[in-house]
């Protein structure tokens, strides 16, 4: 695995497709490392005719480990939250945006099609509002505005956020948690089937997976806060995907990104939760690919 510096840490990539097709880059969510985006989503776009860039954010997979910042207390930062305090993080989502533009510096790219999912989707956001000039379309799943007052997890989505494996030492003990986490905020139409799941689990529990990390992350998007003011300024092709059923992030916060981005498409996929499922791959690939040619799925909507 390819590892660069970018932004002065290091962060691990890949890159397929032909060398001078357009390029796409793909942000992961929370935690989540570049393996999080599918094999055959990525394979759809580069036979779309696409140049994929995946890559660890900071404080995931192979990338840098911010340790200096200590590991954050999420229960305290929830209660400051709720009486508007002042919440200190060690790094901002604006910060892991100019991650991304460095790495796009560092591989010569001038110009990308942008796509996150979730804590991606808000980098994204971002990218578009801060760098225009380095984004060509910008595509936001299953993700949000930040905006104060818009409904937050189900019960169970919530509870299963802030649970720990029951023995953190124990590899086998940190899959089934996981297993049970993705189970919980998946796709209820469309469900991924336990023997995958939980090949992929392990697969990226033993690639490098971190609940102090996955901690840090939480506290740059709790910091980065409210952002709709940035979205109001993107004047990009834009497009927002979020399936009707998502537990974590419910779709009105998909709509209210949609809503404040001026001439935004918004796609709502009946039945999809807080993943990207198997059955969908292929298909939401394909309407990526549809946006990044400036051709609007017939079931999207403009905002």
């Amino acid at each position: 695995m390819p590892i660069i510096e970018a932004n002065n840490i290091k962060l691990a990539y890949d890159v397929r497709g032909e060398p001078d097709a357009e390029p796409v880059l793909l942000i992961a969510g929370l935690g989540l490392q570049l393996t999080s985006w599918p094999d055959a989503f990525c394979e759809t776009l580069v036979e779309q005719g696409f140049r994929v860039i995946r890559f660890d954010n900071r404080d995931t997979g192979l990338s840098s480990r911010m340790e200096q910042y200590g590991k954050p207390n999420l229960h305290t930062a929830f209660f400051k939250s709720l009486f508007h305090m002042p919440l200190l993080g060690g790094y901002t989502l604006y910060d892991m945006a100019r991650d991304a533009i460095c790495l796009l510096d560092a591989l010569g790219v001038a110009r990308a099609h942008v796509v996150g999912a979730s804590m991606g989707g808000m980098i994204a956001q971002l990218m578009a509002a801060r760098y225009p000039e380095r984004v060509i379309t910008l595509t936001s799943i299953m993700s949000t505005s930040g905006r104060p007052g818009l409904p937050g997890p189900s019960f169970a989505a919530n509870q299963a956020m802030f649970s720990r494996p029951a023995n953190p030492r124990d590899p086998n003990s940190v899959i089934d948690h996981y297993v049970r986490l993705f189970q919980v905020i998946g796709s209820p139409a469309y469900p991924t089937p336990e023997p995958e799941l939980r090949r992929r689990v392990r697969e990226s529990v033993r690639r490098g997976a971190s609940f102090s990390g996955t901690a840090r992350q939480m506290m740059a998007v709790a910091t980065t806060g409210d952002l709709v003011p940035q979205l109001r300024t993107i004047r990009l092709p834009a497009l927002v995907i979020h399936g009707t059923h998502d537990p974590l992030v419910p779709i009105a916060c998909g709509r209210d990104s949609a809503r404040n981005i001026a001439g935004a498409v918004l796609h709502e996929v009946e039945g999809m939760g807080h993943d990207i499922p198997p059955q969908l791959e292929q298909d939401l690939a394909r309407v990526i690919a549809g946006h990044c040619r400036r051709e609007w799925p017939a079931e999207a909507q403009r905002a």
